[in-house]
This record gives structure tokens, C-alpha cells and sequence, in this order.
């Protein structure tokens, strides 16, 4: 089994390049989550994930929520990021969206195998403990490339 492992915000969506971003976040407004555009050209990453998929890869994300939410904001984060991966056909076998700082190796730690995380936050990338990591503070398109067999 292989997994490939998605963080969301700043690695696939650029929320925090959404003006205003934090206060809005901190007024429970999940409009940061819903206007965010993609940080990659999207058909392009589908295209090298359904490649991927084929080759027998799976593909998860595992998103934190904001801190210190309420649980109705949640509910709207969640169903935020859900749209925000349909809208752009993002092509994922499973989904998490879980309480901000989770350990995200609990969320795909279940499927075993080999997996490989797609994280912008360099202390997550650092304990991660179930394979490999790509950085998505730089282009993660030739990263995943490579993995195609």
C-alpha cells in the first residue's frame, strides 16, 4: 500500500494569501477556506495524481482546523474544505479534517504501507513517521512526478 498524504491550507489552497485571512479566521468566518485559489495549477496536479491512482497509489488529506473553534465553525470549516476540493476535481480516496495540532500520522496511520506526506509546515513534516515527505513550500509538481513508475 501507498499513500500519498495532503495538507490543505498553504500547500494545496492558498488561504493564507486571502486578504485578511487571520482575523477572519479568529471571527469564525470560513471565508478564507472558501475563497482560497489553488496554489498549482490544478489540472495539472489531477492529471499527475489519476497517474499516481492508477499506479496503485491512494490518495488522503488530512487538513487541521482552525485553532480554538467552536464546534458550529468547524462543521462550516469542514464543509468549506470538502467544496473547495470538489470545485477543483481534486481527485482524494480519503478525507480528515481534524482538530488543530493532531498528529497527522494517526488519521492514515491504520492502511500501514508506505506513505509519503505533502505538508507546508516544516515541525508536521518533522514527525511524521510513516515514510517520506515532500516540502510544499517549494513546487511539489516534479516531486510527485517522480513517483510516477
Amino acid at each position: 500500500m501507498k499513500t500519498l498524504v495532503f495538507d490543505m491550507d498553504g500547500t494545496l489552497a492558498d488561504t493564507y494569501g486571502v486578504n485578511g485571512w487571520l482575523q477572519m479566521l479568529r471571527a469564525e468566518d470560513p471565508t478564507p477556506y472558501e475563497k482560497a485559489t489553488p496554489l498549482y495549477d490544478m489540472m495539472l496536479l489531477t492529471a499527475i495524481l489519476w497517474v499516481l491512482k492508477n499506479d496503485g497509489w491512494r490518495i488522503a488529506v488530512t487538513s487541521w482546523l482552525a485553532k480554538e473553534s467552536s464546534p458550529e465553525y468547524d462543521a462550516k470549516v469542514r464543509q468549506a474544505k470538502i467544496d473547495w476540493l470538489h470545485r477543483y476535481d481534486f481527485p482524494y480516496d480519503e478525507i480528515h479534517i481534524v482538530k488543530y495540532g493532531t498528529t497527522k500520522a494517526n488519521c492514515t496511520r491504520k492502511h500501514g504501507g508506505f506513505q509519503i506526506l505533502v505538508d507546508d509546515n516544516e515541525k508536521v513534516r518533522k514527525g511524521w513517521t510513516l515514510g517520506d515527505t515532500i516540502n510544499a513550500n517549494e513546487n511539489i509538481i516534479p516531486a510527485l512526478s517522480a513517483l510516477i513508475a
